[in-house]
């Protein structure tokens, strides 16, 4: 019963996201703005928070600028999720009509050398309409264009998600199953190029590496890059902008051809370097609601200990 119950919900859920997402752009506007009243002035979803996180990201703005650039964020955060909604129906053409992909060349060019690629990203713009960045390879129509995520609790939106990511070609794929998926495109002849979202907070035992991002000393997670390594994918970040209310432009930039021979940690940090550069640019269009900066180093270093690279809680917070 539960099983049958879980079901007809996400039909309904499904049919309702659908029903929105046919939608012109221009009333899907009308009603973001509607929703950015609810939730900026109404229900104020974590201003605490977003506040929080911009006066400390920019302290040499003064309140009017910041103000300015909180409303700016919630209007555009209303618009990202018709923007994805939009995923469900829109067709190829019309999409790349509202989002343009540079860069691809570079990557075609990795697979004509036989390797892959892998791509790496913040919560920033519309990452959900990344999904289609497949759509703009000219030689390698059949490149794998695959997006890592970590399956949401609720298994009806988790399929929803599943179900907008892969609208468009994407391929969606678990990030504990990551590792193998590659190594089982590679033994096929599969190029791909995955997309890596590594803006996270990471949990206390995985802190390895700490960065300046935003004038925070910022705990990161560098999965991400010892997968590359792993694999010696080529590695770009991915440089969005929008220009205009509908419209993204993506630039792939290379941040090393081959990403074994890198350092460690230095495709994470350099990749931390250009998120902040992107930022800057254009403040509003950052996830400024997540409380990214809930964990300091001075707590880290009290309830933890590093022993050959090993994070160790220390017996009195067990």
């Amino acid at each position: 019963m539960t099983a049958m119950i879980s079901k007809v919900l996400y039909h309904l859920l499904y049919a309702l996201v659908y029903a929105i997402s046919l939608l012109p752009f221009g009333v899907l506007y009308l009603i973001s703005d509607a929703l950015y009243v609810i939730v900026y002035h109404v229900a104020r979803y974590r201003r605490d928070v977003v506040w929080k996180n911009l006066t400390s990201s920019f302290p040499e703005k003064d309140e009017q600028d910041l103000r300015r650039t909180e409303r700016q964020f919630y209007h555009w955060f209303c618009d990202y999720i018709f923007e994805t909604f939009k995923l469900l129906s829109i067709s190829d053409e019309r999409l790349l009509q509202h989002i343009e992909f540079r860069g691809v060349g570079a990557m075609e060019e990795v697979f004509d050398e036989g390797r892959d690629c892998a791509a790496i990203l913040g919560h920033y713009c519309n990452w959900e309409w990344l999904s289609a960045s497949g759509l703009a390879f000219k030689r390698y129509p059949q490149a794998v264009m695959g997006l890592i995520y970590h399956p949401l609790y609720n298994e009806d939106f988790d399929r929803l998600f599943i179900d907008i990511r892969s609208a468009h070609g994407g391929e969606c794929i678990p990030k504990k199953d990551i590792l193998r998926h590659l190594l089982g495109c590679k033994r096929d002849g599969r190029h791909y190029l995955f997309g890596y979202i590594s803006d996270q907070l990471p949990k206390w035992e995985n802190m390895h590496l700490w960065v300046d991002f935003l004038n925070h000393d910022t705990p990161v997670f560098t999965g991400a890059e010892r997968i590359m390594r792993k694999v010696n994918d080529a590695v770009f970040y991915v440089d969005m902008e929008r220009p205009c209310r509908g419209k993204y432009i993506c630039t792939f930039r290379l941040i090393t051809a081959e990403a074994a021979k890198e350092q460690e940690f230095d495709i994470t940090r350099r990749f931390y370097e250009l998120l902040e550069e992107n930022i800057r640019r254009q403040p509003a269009y950052y996830l400024w609601t997540h409380n990214r900066w809930k964990r300091g180093r001075e707590e880290f270093n009290l309830k933890y200990d590093v022993i050959d690279g090993k994070i160790i809680r220390k017996e009195e917070f067990k």
